[in-house]
């Protein structure tokens, strides 16, 4: 947690779900006690299909002992590794669930992979805000702003707030180097450039991941590091590393990689904005699974 708290340095506290590898956090401007959620968790066994609130529980004690209000609920992209548990923490704290406007993009993508009813999304759009590129908010007192970084998804925001910035899927630790750009309307000449801006960010501006995978040279999941180490020693993106490099690499190791085992039941939920299918007339919810499409 951060010990460092004022106008331009919020109070950061990291929740991890090892079953996902997922940070989610709570920002908080000790002036006021508002706060914001980012990146939130639903627990999602696949086997069973049963979905439990373990992660967002631990979020929602935390919040409450400290006396906090919530005013917004960030989503930092369309996660295909876990479920967002946005809804879930609205119902108990209250809170904006907000992303990049540009998820009609995905969720136009991913109506047509589940025969969904794109018309669904025009006219009611589940998000309750979404954000303009380089839009400014606050939080209490906090200014924050966001920095479009697409190229993992077509719709991936990193914001900063004050001091930090969470940036999502777009970069892990230096160690692990960066996001897969293989999913429908992703790019690694994209990731390239969101990265570039992202560097353009003050040196020592902490800097919060979204998920930690044990490389063989570690032995504790990491949550934070810093513009200038990332710059440095990012194994796929520090400095001197070519576009036409970078790009090269990443089409080629994403071509290895095998699919998020959570990827569909996954998108068709938090492109909903964490809201569950309706429950047919004998009471079950149903999701869909589009067989042999990936």
């Amino acid at each position: 947690m951060n010990t460092t708290v004022g106008n331009n340095y919020p109070l950061v506290k990291e929740f991890f779900d090892e079953n996902s590898n997922t940070f989610s956090y709570v920002v908080t401007d000790t002036t006021t006690q508002q706060c914001a959620i980012i990146d939130s968790v639903l627990n999602y066994d696949a086997a069973s299909a049963k979905m439990t609130t373990i992660h967002a529980d631990r979020i929602i004690e935390y919040v409450k002992a400290h006396q906090l209000s919530v005013q917004w609920i960030l989503e930092t992209h369309v996660h295909a590794d876990h479920l967002t548990a946005s809804q879930y923490l609205k119902l108990q704290l209250g809170g904006t669930i907000a992303i990049s406007a540009k998820i009609a993009a995905v969720q136009e993508i991913f109506s047509t992979i589940y025969n969904l009813d794109i018309k669904y999304f025009n006219s009611q759009q589940p998000f309750d805000y979404l954000f303009q590129d380089h839009e400014h908010f606050m939080i209490g007192e906090l200014d924050a702003y966001n920095i479009p970084t697409p190229g993992h998804t077509p719709a991936c925001l990193s914001y900063v707030i004050g001091d930090a910035v969470f940036v999502g899927d777009t970069l892990f630790m230096p160690d692990y180097g960066t996001a897969r750009c293989d999913f429908p309307k992703g790019s690694a000449s994209q990731l390239f450039d969101s990265i570039q801006r992202l560097y353009e960010l003050s040196d020592h501006m902490r800097m919060f991941l979204c998920h930690d995978y044990l490389p063989i040279s570690r032995h504790e999941y990491t949550y934070q590091t810093d513009i200038k180490s990332q710059k440095e020693l990012n194994i796929h993106v520090h400095v001197g590393i070519e576009k036409a490099e970078f790009i090269k690499m990443r089409e080629q190791r994403d071509a290895t990689l095998s699919m998020p085992k959570l990827i569909l039941p996954a998108i068709q939920i938090n492109m909903n904005a964490g809201k569950l299918p309706e429950a047919e007339v004998n009471g079950i919810r149903y999701l869909k699974l589009p067989l042999n499409y990936f």
